[in-house]
């Protein structure tokens, strides 16, 4: 199993048969095109660590933020997508990077350039969508923990 020397977890262990590659890496970071997705500990797959496996110094917080959003709906051009191959309902994936500062209650993330993932090419692309209205900094908190308490009272 290969390793990577990671800036946050150290030499890190990862199954190649999971990377997932982003064809043409990330916005700023063009060089890095295989990452691996973590579970971030006790956050009820809520949040994420998106490592790169290039550059053990390149990680992204990631967030689902239809744990919050459920209404969220990103309008993305599906020719943007296509590098990512055939993608059906079952096999897309709507991340959003987020920013986790050392006070939680301002923990935000970019709603306008979401991170699709096709779970079946194990492909992923950040893009701008469409909806003007969603901010770049958005701070989620809030909604998460609406969500949650929600929840916990089903």
């Amino acid at each position: 199993m290969p390793k990577i020397e990671t800036a946050n977890f150290g030499n890190l262990d990862y199954d190649e048969a999971m990377t997932i590659e982003f064809p043409a890496g990330l916005p700023g970071y063009p060089d890095d095109r295989q990452f691996v997705l973590l579970d971030m500990e006790e956050t009820d797959d809520t949040f994420f660590w998106l490592q790169s496996v290039d550059d053990g110094e390149v990680c992204f917080p990631l967030m689902d933020v239809y744990k919050a959003l459920p209404d969220y709906d990103p309008h993305v051009n599906p020719e943007e997508l296509t590098e990512l191959g055939e993608m059906g309902s079952d096999s897309l994936e709507i991340y959003n990077i987020a920013v986790i500062p050392s006070d939680l209650s301002q923990t935000r993330v970019n709603l306008r350039a979401p991170v699709i993932f096709n779970r079946d090419t194990r492909k992923a692309k950040q893009v701008i969508c469409a909806n003007e209205d969603y901010a770049v900094r958005y701070y989620i908190m809030n909604d998460l923990r609406a969500a949650m308490q929600g929840a916990a009272a089903c």
